[in-house]
């Protein structure tokens, strides 16, 4: 009987006509984020992790969650790991947390929807927790874009590649960033402008210290001047914040892709190609305060919806109001917003097309300034 009770609260309080007191709401079944943490975002082949492999990210990983989180290991129902571009993904990620000191008792899945693989990771288990499947739930992120360059893969059957639509799920990301600015007419004056809020933002807030809760201390093997002898190193910061960028300076950057479109993208303007890491343990409001455990965030809900490949980048302006829909929300009632910005052809148009004020868009900068590592 107390959880028929607690299930007619929990679905009370997630009720569409809710609003936000629902949202807000406590029942003792919430799913709840009691740890939130991710590494330094490292320039791929550049930056601090650029010697480190896949696993030895998921390593480190683990080992600060076992550290960190406050709970046991032998604890944990089911790990999720989002990864796009590691080869043999499953085993990497199995082998890295039995490495880390986990028991063979905690299971692992892996799952890839390319650059949401990690927040796929966060709805799976936070769905079982919800479910009743799990009690606790941890969800990574990991992406080395250093050791496993995005090469393509192979060539479809052609009993795919004649259907158009199928065609165009081969081509380069360039190309649908420029459909975009084209068909939606996002000029390159207004993606540089853009472009450089983002790092004006992101070098803000890194000076301020806002992220230093938020960022775990990594320590990677790196290779010493002139050899190939990797040595531990402890990499802190994220690298790929250009301090004093401006539109001017943006302005100057040529076309990345002058082939398509309007030629309007740049590496200025696009997110960098990043490697790094995160992780979210989630469980429900009463065993997090029965462990005595903090509370960051309550889970409320995950919404994905399909867009034309072509112009793939444009997936927010139809997912932001199927979750605020399933949240029972308004989009007033929100206060902040965070929205990749692959590119800023992409970001921009979601901004306009669901006409959300600018000043709530990813305050402390985003994907542009930061790096986009394609997990996270």
């Amino acid at each position: 009987m107390q959880r028929v009770k607690q299930l007619a609260a929990h679905l009370a309080g997630n009720s569409p006509t809710g609003g936000l007191n629902a949202l807000q709401a406590k029942n003792p079944d919430d799913v709840v984020i009691t740890l939130a943490l991710r590494s330094p975002l490292c320039k791929a082949k550049k930056g601090g992790f650029k010697d480190a492999r896949t696993d030895e990210l998921m390593l480190e990983m683990f080992k600060i969650v076992a550290a960190r989180s406050g709970v046991e290991p032998a604890a944990i129902g089911d790990v999720c790991v989002g990864t796009v571009l590691t080869p043999d993904a499953a085993y990497f990620a199995r082998a890295a947390m039995l490495a880390a000191g986990y028991p063979d008792t905690v299971p692992v899945q892996i799952i890839n929807r390319f650059c949401s693989s990690g927040l796929m990771a966060v709805t799976t288990v936070a769905n079982q927790v919800k479910s009743g499947q799990i009690k606790i739930g941890l969800a990574i992120g990991v992406e080395s874009m250093s050791q496993n360059p995005d090469r393509g893969g192979p060539e479809f059957s052609e009993l795919i590649s004649c259907n158009p639509a199928a065609k165009d799920c081969k081509e380069r990301m360039g190309w649908t960033s420029e459909n975009v600015a084209k068909e939606f007419n996002v000029t390159r004056e207004e993606q540089d402008v853009f472009a450089a809020e983002s790092f004006q933002k992101a070098e803000a807030a890194q000076k301020n210290g806002y992220f230093a809760e938020e960022i775990a201390p990594f320590t990677v093997l790196q290779k010493e001047a002139n050899s190939d002898k990797r040595v531990p190193v402890v990499i802190k910061e994220d690298d790929g914040i250009r301090y004093g960028t401006t539109k001017e300076g943006l302005a100057k950057i040529k076309a990345a892709f002058p082939q398509w479109g309007n030629s309007t993208t740049t590496g200025g303007n696009a997110s960098q190609i990043t490697d790094g890491a995160a992780a979210v343990l989630v469980m429900t409001r009463q065993e997090a305060e029965q462990r005595g455990l903090p509370i960051l965030a309550k889970y409320i809900t995950t919404a994905v919806a399909g867009v034309p490949p072509r112009i793939m980048g444009i997936g927010p302006v139809y997912a932001i109001p199927l979750a605020l829909q399933n949240a029972g929300i308004t989009q007033d009632d929100v206060d902040l917003f965070e929205i990749n910005e692959a590119f800023a052809s992409q970001c921009l148009y979601t901004i306009k097309a669901l006409n959300i004020p600018r000043e709530k868009v990813n305050v402390n900068g985003g994907a542009i300034a930061f790096g986009h590592p394609l997990d996270e």
